[in-house]
């Protein structure tokens, strides 16, 4: 049986804020505001494995609903851990981490990520699937389905710190990885692929990476290190094209480790003094993909604080800032190292260390917004952190920030404004638009409101009254006009990949009661 929320049954709703004080500072109109969950473990969802497919649903809508108050507007969601699926339309075993054994469906049946996509938006947030792509299994001790991978194809494998690895420079395992990818794009409705910082994987001190042969037959006249940074390469790029063949609009986006290289390393490295890169430890030239426009944006893992002498939370950033290459710059936000002081970096334990770092990210305009890892930092409230968000950083809401190399185009305007005073409020009516030039339509809608004697500025996102999701959300009723007031009502169109239309407005009295 086939599970639908209640919500799937709406085919439009609003989200409506109350207009704040015209003297408030304004915070950015356009920012995006992510949180990753994480299924690896069962470090966020679902809280226990095997769970019942009705708990996990449940949880799962209290987990959105929580960062939708707290104003996130995007969720990073983990589908694949280690050459699993928390999703049905795979050739890869059902996740040990959702229903207790590796293989084994969710009872009663439903498809998680055809649910997690529904739920994310209707309340009008994008959903980013999340891929492990080098494990195939996460430890010595894992047990796997008799059909696995890994034992199907035991020579893709290597032998790493108590894990099978995917052998990254075998051209049919790079294949393998993009199917898997593919699959996900053409069957579901994902606004993101996501991968995180493993490609090679960290250092363990007397482990040695067995992949001469490999080499041997493929190094082309590369160095080893070289070579293996190559592969990962040709990986990057053949995503790339196999997801923009496949829906041009979805976004190819990666979270690195947070240092390229150190300056002593190369002059063009950050103001750094960390013991590891990702160039040079990891294999990923996580700056060649940035700048050579493979990946549209990319979120540095920056889990280092203010304090942190190695790695100074502002000199990265600023590093990230001076090497974003017009591609999109979100920091990663290290919200579980919150109240984890070490002796090293002890500043995790104040409570204004997230603030700070948020306030410091807000000052450029390069740097597009924030992912938190992990979704249970913020619903435990770390020393306050949700809190902050809830009351001041996230108090208005934000668009995501388009991407004019993926759509330049604007939808068109919503048509036929109206407004009438009611006694319920003043409501509101519009008509979908057609079809812009690129064949895009509208996705959802704004609605700003503003007194008849103010300035019309839809840049001041403390004047949005409603985001409206869903095309045919062409009907809204403004419960909070006051009596006898004069407004302008301000309605703008905005398409899949984030682009505003042109306004359309109109002129209403609310009579004295």
């Amino acid at each position: 049986m086939r599970f639908h929320s209640p919500a799937f049954f709406v085919f439009f709703v609003c989200f409506f804020w109350k207009l704040s004080d015209a003297s408030a500072q304004n915070p950015p109109k356009r920012e995006f505001r992510a949180v990753w969950i994480a299924t690896v473990d069962n470090i966020d969802w679902p809280s226990v494995r095997g769970m019942p497919a009705d708990s996990q649903r449940a949880e799962f809508i209290a987990m959105l609903d929580q960062h939708q108050r707290a104003g996130i507007n995007a969720v990073v969601v983990q589908i694949r851990a280690a050459a699993d699926a928390f999703y049905a339309k795979s050739t890869e075993p059902w996740s040990f981490w959702l229903t207790g054994q590796q293989g084994r469906a969710p009872v009663p049946f439903y498809d998680p990520l055809e649910f997690m996509i529904r739920e994310t938006h209707d309340r009008g947030m994008e959903f980013h699937a999340w891929f492990n792509l080098d494990r195939a299994t996460y430890s010595k001790n894992s047990t796997v389905t008799s059909d696995h991978i890994s034992l199907r194809k035991p020579e893709w494998m290597l032998q790493y710190g108590g894990r099978k690895l995917f052998n990254l420079g075998l051209p049919e395992v790079r294949n393998y990885v993009t199917s898997i990818v593919t699959n996900i794009v053409r069957n579901y409705d994902v606004d993101g692929i996501h991968f995180d910082d493993y490609f090679y994987p960290y250092g363990i001190a007397g482990q040695v990476i067995r992949d001469e042969v490999t080499y041997k037959t493929y190094f082309n006249g590369m160095n080893l290190a070289n070579w293996r940074r190559e592969n990962i390469n040709q990986l990057i790029l053949q995503l790339r094209d196999s997801i923009r063949a496949l829906k041009p609009y979805v976004k190819f986006g990666v979270s690195p480790f947070g240092v390229w290289k150190n300056r002593s390393q190369d002059p063009e490295g950050s103001q750094t003094t960390g013991g590891l890169t990702s160039y040079f430890d990891l294999y990923a030239d996580t700056r060649k993909w940035i700048r050579e426009g493979w990946i549209d944006y990319i979120a540095p893992q920056v889990y280092f604080s203010t304090d942190f002498q190695k790695v100074p939370y502002r000199l990265l950033v600023d590093w990230w800032i001076k090497n974003g290459f017009n591609r999109h710059l979100y920091i990663g936000q290290g919200a579980f190292r919150i109240n984890r002081s070490t002796p090293r970096d002890r500043a995790w334990n104040n409570p204004e260390e997230t603030p700070t770092q948020l306030r410091y990210n807000r000052q450029f305009p390069q740097i597009h917004g924030s992912i938190f890892f992990s979704s249970r930092s913020l619903t435990d409230n770390l020393n306050g952190v949700r809190d902050s968000l809830l009351t001041d950083f996230y108090r208005y809401p934000a668009l995501i920030p388009p991407m004019p190399w993926k759509d330049p185009e604007p939808p068109l305007s919503p048509k036929d404004l109206k407004a009438t005073p009611t006694p319920e409020g003043v409501e509101l009516f519009w008509q979908e638009p057609g079809p812009a030039p690129d064949g895009d339509k509208a996705r959802y809608y704004v609605v700003y409101r503003f007194e008849k004697k103010e300035k019309i500025n839809t840049e001041d996102p403390t004047r949005i009254l409603a985001i409206c999701v869903g095309e045919r959300t062409t009907h809204f009723i403004d419960r909070t006009a006051g009596s006898d007031k004069r407004y302008v009502y301000v309605v703008t169109s905005f398409d899949r990949l984030h682009n505003e239309s042109a306004p359309n407005q109109v002129n209403v009295r609310v009579p004295e009661q």
